[in-house]
């Protein structure tokens, strides 16, 4: 699988998803947080048993008891009795509610094993040849979208496959940043990353880090918690201004227009003397029966204009 230069307007579907997004839920924030950096359960949460853990998700969906009752086929005094104890959960039911709660597979093995149940959802190594087919299903895919940029990340934004347009957009990026693993946040948002060449960086970086403080809501997860962090603690330079008069994408000597309509929240990035404008959209896999598997998105950054578009398959001609 390629895993050539990374991601560069990192994960921000601004608007539309081709498929389920990684930040589609809505999820509120709030709930509990008991699991650990690698998303098990703490002993603590395994001690005090799935209840509590039920009751977290639960409340962070803002679900009553009577409606998760009626979704899962259950009565209200049973979930009472699960989140307090009373009553111990078969793996069907436990399965059943994280369904309806909308839990990520990764944490419902946490609640699994805090039932006291071995995992369900395995964790296959992306390498691993049981997903040779997986590999090169993505591989086509992103390539397949040339000459437009595209790669595919995991969890926290590391970049597991990228495409030749992601490579001409990093093109003189330092070489410690381009050091695996490759981060599309940090390449993104860092100031000797993409951040100086984006033009609506404030607008931009705002974006991102709304999505990935949705994604710890939903996932509850310290790595991305601590990426986060890591990220928004970087200096904020604004990016170049965009003057009229600027060269168009296609480097016919006409004034780029400024005020073209978007759709969604575009990314507009300084490449080689002329600005280009993206917006995002993500993917993920449906009904996904393996960690890896469901904690993998797929970003595609389409042409917001025709200048960008004419531009960029005049590179790969």
């Amino acid at each position: 699988m390629t895993t050539a230069a990374s991601a560069n307007g990192s994960t921000a579907a601004s608007g539309g998803s081709t498929a389920a997004s990684v930040d589609g839920s809505t999820a509120a924030s709030g709930g509990s947080t008991a699991a650990s950096v690698d998303g098990s359960p703490t002993a603590s949460a395994v001690d005090k048993g799935v209840g509590p853990l039920l009751r977290g998700w639960r409340e962070q969906r803002r679900v009553s008891q009577l409606e998760l009752a009626l979704r899962a086929g259950s009565s209200a005094r049973h979930i009472s009795f699960i989140e307090t104890g009373r009553s111990r959960p078969s793996e069907e039911m436990v399965l059943r509610l994280a369904e309806h709660l909308d839990v990520p597979v990764r944490e419902r093995n946490s609640l699994l094993l805090a039932a006291g149940y071995a995992p369900h959802y395995p964790e296959t190594p992306l390498d691993d040849p049981a997903l040779e087919a997986l590999r090169e299903g993505l591989e086509r895919l992103i390539q397949g979208y040339e000459p437009y940029p595209a790669f595919v990340v995991d969890a926290t934004y590391n970049v597991v496959a990228a495409n030749r347009g992601i490579v001409m957009l990093l093109d003189g990026l330092p070489e410690h940043l381009l050091a695996p693993p490759l981060n599309a946040m940090r390449l993104t948002l860092h100031p000797e990353g993409l951040a100086p060449r984006i033009l609506n960086l404030r607008e931009w970086r705002g974006h991102l880090l709304a999505q990935m403080e949705r994604e710890i809501a939903l996932r509850r997860s310290e790595p991305l918690r601590a990426l986060h962090e890591e990220v928004a603690a970087y200096p904020l330079r604004e990016g170049r201004p965009s003057p009229e008069g600027q060269p168009s994408p296609e480097g016919d000597g006409e004034p780029v227009e400024l005020s073209v309509p978007c759709i969604a929240l575009p990314m507009r990035l300084e490449h080689d003397g002329r600005v280009l404008s993206f917006i995002s959209s993500i993917a993920t896999f449906n009904t996904p029966m393996d960690v890896t598997v469901a904690e993998l998105a797929i970003e595609t950054l389409l042409p917001a204009d025709p200048a960008t578009a004419k531009y960029l398959q005049s590179l790969m001609s």
